[in-house]
Order: structure tokens, then C-alpha cells, then sequence
């Protein structure tokens, strides 16, 4: 996904965030509102930067000034009703076919919720501010999928979102093609 990153905004009452790199797009916002193109895979992002950029030149949007992100997801969630993991597939409706980055470097773990078990909707550490209370890097994310599991797990994110969660591992891509 391609992102306007956003500073930490002033609410975030926490030292230890510059810039916010969540999954989620309340902060940093995705490069466009992408779900009318239909372009988007079984997991509502999208397959290639190449798709992204297509639908950019054809609404002559820049992405020059934004940052590419590449998102693996833990094939499991958490489902908040019941307290326990699940495992989920990509919407199949959609085609799937996933192009690795070449090169990039893995940022941290976000959690993010899917309430309507599609699209990504809030990332808990910065839209609901959990990043005042729990431990995150530089770019509000946390340092490992252990760490995550067990925040979700401890009920630490109830009454943030409406469930489920899922984890992200957040890469930066330094070189896609």
C-alpha cells in the first residue's frame, strides 16, 4: 500500500512516536479511496505496486511524496466474542496473487480490526492510543508477533474496536521491481 505517512498527531500523549506506519488508514492515509477501482485482492490490498500506480496515473494522483508498505498478515484471528484464534482466507472472490518486494525492511507488528472481515479498519496502538500505555517503536508499531498475540490475548484491546484482530508484520519496501 502506498501511504502519506503522518507525524504522531498531538493527542498521542506518548515521547517514543515519530510518524505512524499502521496498517490502518485513520492516520496515514492510503494513497487513494482505492475500494470503487475493485482492484484490490482477497485481502483488500493490493497484489502489486504496479496496480496501485495504474490507478494513481489514471486519477493523476503523485506518489511521489508517499511511502510503499508491504503487510503480511498472520493467517489466524482473534475472535473477540469467543476469546480465540481462528484461522481466516482472502475473500475468493477476488484473485489473489501476491508479488514480494525484491527488497525491504520489516518496521514492527501492528494489530489491526476487521470488523466486517474484509478491508482494514483501526490499528488499536495509534487510533485508539494504546501506544500511551503499551510499549511501541518509533512508528507506533510493536517489536514482535509474540507481542502482539499476547497483548490481544491478555484482553489488553477490549473495548478499543469492534473485532477481530489481526496481526500484521509492516515492511517498508526499498525496491519492488
Amino acid at each position: 500500500m502506498f501511504k502519506t505517512v503522518a507525524e504522531a498527531p498531538n493527542w498521542l500523549k506518548t515521547t517514543d512516536v515519530q510518524d505512524i506506519y499502521s496498517v490502518s488508514g485513520c492516520i496515514s492515509e492510503d494513497f487513494d479511496d482505492w475500494v470503487d477501482e475493485w482492484k484490490h485482492n482477497g485481502y483488500w490490498l493490493f497484489d502489486s505496486p504496479e496496480i496501485m500506480e495504474s490507478i494513481a496515473n489514471s486519477k493523476n494522483i503523485s506518489l511521489k511524496d508517499m511511502k510503499l508498505f508491504f503487510y503480511r498478515a498472520s493467517e489466524i484471528e482473534w475472535d473477540v466474542d469467543n476469546a480465540k484464534w481462528e484461522k481466516y482466507q482472502p475473500e475468493d472472490s477476488f484473485n489473489t496473487n501476491i508479488k514480494l518486494p525484491i527488497a525491504s525492511k520489516l518496521e514492527g507488528f501492528d494489530i489491526v480490526s476487521f470488523s466486517q472481515h474484509n478491508s482494514c479498519e483501526c490499528s488499536p496502538l495509534s487510533c485508539n492510543s494504546l501506544a500511551e500505555e503499551i510499549k511501541v517503536n518509533n512508528h507506533c508499531l510493536l517489536p514482535s508477533y509474540e507481542k502482539a498475540k499476547a497483548l490481544i490475548e491478555l484482553g489488553e484491546l477490549k473495548g478499543c474496536e469492534p473485532g477481530p484482530y489481526r496481526i500484521f508484520e509492516v515492511y517498508s519496501v526499498i525496491h519492488s521491481t
